[in-house]
């Protein structure tokens, strides 16, 4: 008889003794499928709600004042374009959604507004030589790397989050909320804007910050109007909170010396505090998992060889080598964490889809990569949990096995 077919005969034989085992392994690994689901699309959404804060790093003229963070691109003095693209070629890990800025006043009908030159999403792609990497792109662990689901942002609440936006025209504006109102502007209209016209393609929606005040409008239309040269007072990013922490605004400071890098620490902690928590309290429940089901498996085979040491005897008296009972336990042993792996994949993404809406307040969606380390986990702990048992029932003497209890 095959060995693989004298696993299966023990496998089906004793269901009843394999029952709490396997719903051991099966329910551990289904805990740990839920918490990792939820808790990927937890920090997601966490990312995704401290982005609405808008930039964390600034790139400044040094002279320039921080007395007020959101207002700090309003300063006179200026720097060359160029250092976007310095930043952009260089190989910084963690910038994402870079934004030059150029602002000035402006006054339409006797009252003062700021207009802030952008570039649009499309102006970086056109451009090889600013297609660095990271830019649009935020890179893994650091925040919103996928799309979550439910919590897409519409093209207007991205440009006034992270001045994003796929494409401005040379004549189009997009009108802030206090603004617009004031001037009882509306999408589809026009406003002249020092003595030049401009199209409303947005009217952007209320933030409660100088935003609100403000006309965004394509960056050369500006440096244009203002008669600059090829200038910002301002480049925003939205940074890698890790990569923050291990020393990008340094490096930042090094690659333009000539700049003030500064940045908002209360975001940048926020973020790796609460990534911190989520993966701590994850690495938890996969400690108390393992062990439990560890325990459970090794108590379930140290009894199975306890109770068949006689079976064990004779199939060692009939010819089985010590390698055959131990490969006989082992490939037991392979098929159970293989059953219960998948199975807690199922069950544990089954879980995460109902109760991450509930639990954490986002949709949560099955994710494939879970499958391979539930899968792995569990056939670990189960072949780590048999070795003891399986090493003991290898070494039986077939003789005092086969003795009369």
């Amino acid at each position: 008889m095959k060995l693989q077919t004298l696993v299966w005969r023990e496998i089906f034989e004793r269901k009843n003794q394999l029952a709490t085992s396997f719903l051991a392994i099966l329910l551990g690994v289904s805990v740990i499928v839920a918490m990792k689901n939820i808790t990927f699309y937890s920090e997601k959404a966490v990312a995704y709600q401290l982005d609405a804060l808008g930039a964390n790093i600034l790139v400044l003229p040094k002279s320039a004042s921080l007395q007020d963070y959101y207002s700090a691109d309003m300063q006179n003095d200026e720097f060359p374009e160029e250092y976007v693209k310095r930043l952009t070629s260089s190989d910084l890990q963690g910038l994402d959604n870079l934004s030059p800025k150029f602002s000035i006043p402006v006054e339409v009908t006797g009252r003062r507004y700021i207009l802030t030159g952008i570039l649009p999403k499309s102006e970086f792609q056109a451009k090889a030589a600013w297609q660095g990497v990271g830019i649009f792109s935020r890179p893994e662990a650091c925040g919103v790397a996928v799309d979550v689901p439910g919590l897409a942002a519409p093209a207007k609440e991205t440009l006034v989050r992270k001045r994003v936006i796929q494409t401005l025209g040379t004549n189009e504006v997009l009108i802030g909320a206090d603004m617009a109102a004031a001037l009882k502007l509306t999408e589809g209209g026009t406003i002249q804007l020092m003595g030049r016209s401009f199209k409303v393609s947005a009217v952007l929606p209320q933030t409660g910050t100088v935003d609100d005040a403000r006309a965004f409008t394509h960056l050369h239309t500006v440096q244009q109007m203002a008669g600059k040269g090829a200038v910002v007072n301002a480049i925003e990013i939205v940074g890698c909170c890790q990569q923050i922490s291990q020393g990008l605004v340094q490096k930042i400071n090094q690659l333009l010396p000539d700049a003030k890098v500064a940045t908002i620490t209360q975001i940048v902690d926020t973020q790796i505090k609460t990534n911190r928590m989520m993966g701590r309290l994850s690495m938890l429940f996969l400690t108390i998992i393992v062990l439990v089901g560890g325990a459970s498996i090794a108590n379930y085979m140290f009894a199975n060889v306890f109770e068949r040491r006689r079976e064990i005897g004779t199939l060692m008296a009939l010819g089985a080598g010590s390698a055959v009972v131990l490969r006989l336990f082992l490939l037991k042993a392979v098929w159970l964490g293989l059953a219960g792996g998948v199975g807690g994949y199922v069950l544990g993404s089954a879980l995460a889809a109902i109760l991450g809406p509930r639990v954490a307040g986002v949709p949560v969606l099955p994710m494939v990569t879970p499958l391979f380390w539930a899968v792995g986990v569990a056939v670990v702990v189960c072949v780590a949990a048999t070795c003891l048992p399986a090493r003991r029932a290898a070494r039986l003497d077939p003789s005092a096995a086969l003795q009369e209890i």
